[in-house]
Order: structure tokens, then C-alpha cells, then sequence
């Protein structure tokens, strides 16, 4: 398997814990680093989508998540030991889900928004 920065590995980890905060930090670190990498922002944007959702921001997640899919369209169907076609369904089965006319809902009622389904992300050997 290919060695990534440490903080993809990381990414990964918190990713699968629902820590999307840190996921955004590890992964800004990186694209930082490397602005032309759109796969690394287009996880960046899914991860904040994610967070956004979850806060009540349905209008930021709603357009971090459109981000998302579009950045990572170019590095399908595998990129960096993650099949991006799961990716790709995930995001477009939040797309799907997340509300159209709604920009924000309270923090106490975010209860009342449909569920997004999970991800659960791992590294495949790519050879």
C-alpha cells in the first residue's frame, strides 16, 4: 500500500467516529499544502457538509456537499486507497435526502431533519 500523510490516515479514523470537525481540520492541512489536489478538497467539503447537516445549517450543507461531489469526479473510480465510487453514492444519497427548502433549522429541532446514511470509510491496496 502507498504511504499518504499521516493526517489522511487520521481523516479516516475520525471520518468513522463522526468527528467531521477534525476531519476538516486534517484534511485543510493537507490541501493547504497542495490548493490543485480536488480530491483532498472535495473530502474536505463532504466532511463539512456533514457537520453543517448536523448543526442545522441545511443550506451550507447543501452546497459544501454539491462541492464535494463535483471535486471528486475526476479522481473516480479509486484515488488514494478509497473507492469513490461508494463516495460518490453516499454523497448523492445525501444530496437526496437533505431538504431543498430549507436553510437552517434551530440546533434543538435538527431532531426534525431527515437522517443521512452512513459511511463507514476504508483503505483498499490498489494494486
Amino acid at each position: 500500500m502507498n504511504d499518504y500523510p499521516m493526517e489522511y490516515y487520521q481523516f479516516f479514523i475520525h471520518f468513522n467516529e463522526g468527528d467531521y470537525y477534525t476531519c476538516h481540520d486534517l484534511l485543510e492541512e493537507m490541501w493547504l499544502t497542495e490548493k490543485s489536489n480536488l480530491f483532498l478538497k472535495g473530502l474536505l467539503q463532504m466532511s463539512v457538509a456533514i457537520y453543517h447537516y448536523e448543526y442545522g445549517n441545511v443550506k451550507g450543507a447543501r452546497l459544501m456537499m454539491n462541492a464535494g461531489h463535483l471535486y471528486i469526479q475526476k479522481y473516480r473510480p479509486f484515488h488514494w486507497g478509497l473507492d469513490l465510487e461508494e463516495v460518490n453514492s453516499f454523497i448523492e444519497r445525501c444530496l437526496s435526502i437533505i431538504p431543498q427548502h430549507i436553510d437552517r433549522v434551530p440546533f434543538e429541532e435538527v431532531e426534525t431533519l431527515p437522517k443521512l446514511p452512513a459511511l463507514i470509510l476504508f483503505m483498499k491496496d490498489d494494486s
